[in-house]
């Protein structure tokens, strides 16, 4: 066997192995066909816990520079989350570059918190039964008394502080001591900083939202429509999905993905093959059919 072809077969299967871009690469012409309009695919690892930061930005906006976006395009999302103002910014270089300022928003798997946002800012997002969103109140690490951390929401830290403050207010001369004993364990300063950052997630979810996909609504209609996203009232928990459904019945631009037809079945390769690179070998990936760039390459 020529050696030529020796190599070739051998950098097939090593490309094969370790899900490399030439093993994604093809996927992305032919989803694009059935789209009619180019895809990016934006992953965050799962398995190495990176979130989404301001370094994606410029990595995606990169990507976008040499693209044909007259049409506009599809992002492809896979994300447990991270910045939330990163997220502002991705959705501003999103629709800046795009000739029809506006994309479509492709979730295959999950989606969560400050990917939750970036969704919010496209015009139309397409979802599978299986595909997650999450709320986007903020979380915050804290340490408890074994020394052992924890992510919480902010939202759960300000509201514990107002009702001890609040019983406290309440209580008779003589029975404030236990109020005043926790009460101490808080910063004041801190809390309405943590405030300040919930504002915040909600000013930008609502304000994306106002400027895209329900611009025909209030923000204080906006507000009501999507309060299972902005605080964990609704859903109990950070981490808990939202789907479709529910994403829907919230106002959003929901378009449902059938993962048995063809594109679904494309969608779901790439996703598998995006997901297992992502937790295997890089912290970050954003691809398109012509070019790729990583973050915290382990081999390649």
């Amino acid at each position: 066997m020529p050696e030529d072809k020796l190599d070739s077969v051998i950098t097939r299967l090593m490309a094969e192995r370790d899900q490399g871009y030439q093993t994604r690469k093809r996927f992305f012409s032919d989803i694009e066909e059935k789209l009619k309009r180019p895809l990016v695919t934006y992953y965050t690892s799962v398995g190495f816990g990176t979130a989404i930061d301001d370094q994606d930005v410029d990595m995606l906006e990169g990507l976008l520079q040499s693209m044909d976006l007259s049409n506009g395009f599809a992002l492809m999302i896979s994300s447990l989350g991270g910045d939330g103002l990163a997220a502002e910014r991705i959705i501003n270089v999103c629709r800046n570059y795009s000739k029809t300022k506006e994309f479509w928003v492709i979730v295959a798997g999950q989606a969560k918190s400050a990917a939750t946002t970036i969704c919010f800012g496209s015009s139309k997002i397409i979802m599978s039964p299986a595909s997650e969103l999450g709320p986007v109140d903020p979380q915050v690490t804290i340490v408890d008394n074994k020394n052992q951390t924890h992510w919480v929401s902010v939202f759960h830290v300000v509201n514990s502080y107002k009702e001890l403050f609040d019983n406290a207010v309440k209580q008779e001369k003589g029975h404030i001591e236990p109020y005043i004993q926790q009460l101490s364990n808080y910063d004041a300063k801190l809390i309405s900083h943590y405030q300040s950052i919930i504002e915040l997630s909600k000013d930008v979810a609502i304000r994306t939202l106002h400027s895209g996909m329900m611009k025909d609504l209030s923000e204080v209609q906006i507000e009501e429509k999507i309060k299972s996203f902005l605080t964990p009232e609704v859903t109990k928990l950070h981490g808990r999905p939202i789907f479709r459904e529910e994403a829907r019945s919230s106002g959003l631009n929901i378009e449902y993905l059938d993962m048995t037809d063809d594109l679904g079945k494309l969608i779901y390769e790439l996703h598998v093959r995006s997901r297992f690179f992502t937790d295997r070998q890089v912290q970050k990936l954003i691809e398109n059919k012509n070019d790729f760039a990583y973050i915290g390459i382990s081999q390649q």
